[in-house]
């Protein structure tokens, strides 16, 4: 069984939805130990620094998010030698290690070999894992990702074996199959399960929602590190929340108030907004605000009345005018009747 170490909660990565914007946005209230970034496609080609920093621009910036949270970026691929050639390549940035995903769900990576669909290769994963490690320096953490399989669990123990094998540092296990997809429950005693053959550290990742969701997979998993993903999208609290719990700071479970209120969130919500205005295409600055409002709407009943007054607007000048109008005492969005 893996030694632990000092619990951790980290941010994962989430392709087209949890990106550098909301990493900023997310790390800024506390309570995230490190972030993962969403994944960096490797082919056949050596990719150069500009593709690396466009994915992970906190590689410009010491490999910090803008609250001082480290990124670990994430490679994708199946050919050990372009991999171990790109993780060099990245290593020279100055990330704060290499996280490699085999893990991914989505039909086109599959399909191409890559993601999950590794997982049904276990001797193609320690070639992938031994070739990175070898490509970066000893002192750079080379961690992965995994699901526990493909189309059955059943060899997920000899994934997470020949992870371990190729010099992986670290393990996070989304305890979902790919067939499973994001459909609950997660099978988090799977992941004890991988923590009874392996000797280093393992995360549990998987249907973390709510301070009692923690607290089951804990229990369940045997694992105090966790990694949070959609569950930090719909409430950015629930770090925080999680990280007093476990210092005997207990919350109770069925407190339906979130840790970070409306009012302190809406703030948050209009930084967001101003990074996505400046980072990202026009044509998809509309579509993000309302993607993240999507999910605050789970949490936050004023949220669902921003989602509802934006749901039609894709004008980003219009929108510009809204989050100005929340600033405003009056505003209806942000009253105690919300």
């Amino acid at each position: 069984m893996p030694a632990e170490s000092r619990p951790l909660l980290l941010l994962a990565p989430m392709e087209g939805l949890l990106d550098f914007v909301l990493r900023d946005i997310l790390t800024r209230k506390g309570g995230i130990d490190r972030c993962v970034s969403e994944f960096i496609r490797i082919t056949n080609t050596l990719l150069p620094a500009r593709t690396f920093e466009r994915i992970v621009p906190e590689l410009r910036h010491g490999g910090r998010t803008f609250s001082g949270v480290p990124v670990r970026a994430q490679l994708l691929g199946s050919d050990p030698h372009c991999l171990a050639d790109n993780a060099a390549q990245l290593a020279a940035l100055g990330p704060h290690g290499i996280d490699l995903n085999f893990g991914c769900p989505a039909r086109v990576v599959n399909r191409h070999g890559g993601g999950a669909a590794l997982l049904e290769d276990p001797e193609l994963l320690l070639r992938i894992v031994a070739a990175v490690r070898r490509a970066v320096p000893a002192s750079m953490p080379v961690s992965a990702k995994m699901r526990l399989g493909l189309h059955d669990d059943r060899r997920a123990e000899e994934c997470a074996l020949a992870l371990q094998q190729g010099g992986a540092d670290e393990l996070v296990v989304h305890a979902r199959t790919k067939a499973d997809a994001y459909r609950p429950p997660a099978y988090w005693q799977r992941i004890a399960d991988i923590r009874a053959v392996v000797q280093i550290p393992v995360i549990a990742n998987g249907e973390i929602w709510t301070i009692e969701d923690a607290r089951r997979c804990r229990s369940e998993s045997g694992s105090q590190s966790l990694m949070l993903g959609r569950g930090m999208v719909r409430d950015p609290g629930l770090a925080l929340a999680i990280l007093r719990d476990g210092m005997g700071n207990s919350v109770p479970p069925s407190d339906p108030q979130p840790l970070i209120s409306w009012d302190a969130l809406l703030p948050l919500v209009a930084d967001f907004w101003h990074l996505v205005r400046t980072r990202l295409d026009r044509k998809k600055q509309a579509g993000r605000l309302k993607q993240w409002l999507n999910f605050l709407r789970l949490r936050y009943p004023q949220a669902q009345l921003a989602y509802l007054a934006l749901r039609s607007v894709n004008d980003p000048l219009l929108i510009d005018q809204w989050i100005a109008s929340q600033r405003a005492p009056a505003t209806p969005l942000i009253t105690a009747d919300a």
